[in-house]
This record gives structure tokens, sequence and C-alpha cells, in this order.
């Protein structure tokens, strides 16, 4: 058993899936800040922006979301997201603030979710495959959640570097008291 009172092999799978969900919004953000926007013919539009994605919205939020992509601030938006996928795929990656990743991920994975709340149950083009309430981004939630309440950056990460200063504080504090 490892000292948070789950088995060695039960960290470890807690680790790889929060390296893996990491991978997963890291690589999303590079997209976003690398690589331009296709059309379907295959002629580039310019960098990636959010906006087609909200205007596109469907679901009881969608009025909400489509007005996003109207405002005069969508570069911030596009800006934002791209550094908020980055900044949390780093933290679940390297197990630095890996609370906050947690909750990072889950308000972007939110969003993702409510924009498009799967609600048809049938077949749509495009669509990896066919949802009712289900789908990758609440099922990813879901994954995330646990990590963030089996607090996995005290099992491995750069989390257990930062909280080894405050306990060889903490102990000479200790043994004086004593």
């Amino acid at each position: 058993m490892g000292n948070s009172g789950i088995s060695r092999g039960q960290e470890a799978a807690l680790v790889v899936l929060r390296t893996l969900i990491g991978w997963h919004f890291l690589y999303e953000g590079f997209v976003k800040l690398w690589w331009p926007s296709w059309t379907r013919a295959g002629a580039p539009l310019g960098r990636w922006s959010a906006a087609g994605y909200l205007r596109a919205s469907s679901g009881p939020f969608a009025d909400a979301f489509r007005r996003l992509a109207d405002v005069s601030w969508m570069p911030w938006l596009d800006v934002l997201m791209t550094w908020s996928l980055i900044l949390v795929g780093l933290g679940l990656i390297l197990g630095l603030f890996t609370q906050l990743a947690c909750a990072g991920a889950l308000a972007l994975l939110a969003l993702f979710y409510l924009s498009f709340l799967p609600t048809h149950g049938v077949i749509e083009p495009g669509a990896e495959g066919s949802y009712l309430f289900v789908n990758k981004n609440l099922l990813e939630a879901a994954a995330v959640a646990v990590l963030l309440l089996f607090r996995t950056g005290r099992i491995a990460g750069l989390d257990l570097l930062l909280a080894r200063p405050r306990v060889a504080q903490a102990t000479p504090a200790a043994e004086a008291a004593r």
C-alpha cells in the first residue's frame, strides 16, 4: 500500500489516467496555438477560433454560447481557451498544481458539455458516435473528478517537491516543541 491508503497499482493507474487526460488537454491547446484552421477544401483560413464552435452550439444554453461568439473580444476568448487547455494539460502531466489543474479541466469540460448537450440520441454527421446525455466530455469530466478526489498530486508529480519544504520546516518546530 502507498501512503494514500491505496495500492501502488491503483496509484500508478491514477497517475497514468492523469497523464493521459493531461496529454489530451495539452495537445488540444497546442493544435489551437500552432495550426491554422482549415476549410473542407483544404485552404487555410487563418488562426483557430472558437467562434464557429460557439455559433454551432445546441441545447438549452445555445443562445448564451452563440452570444459569446459575436462579441468584439472573441480574440481574447480564443487566447484564453488555448492557454487554458495548455496550462491544464501541463499541470496534469507534470503533477504541478494538480488540484487547480483538475478544477480547470472540470470547468472546461463542463463548458464543452453544456455547449453541445447530447440530447438527440441519434447518429449525427461528423460526430464520433451517437450519444444520449453521456458523451466523451462527460466521461472525461468524471475521470477528472476521480483524480481531484484522490489528490493525485500527492502520489506523483512536482506537487511533491512543493510539499517537501513545508514538511522539512515543520519537523524542527515539532522537535523543538518536544
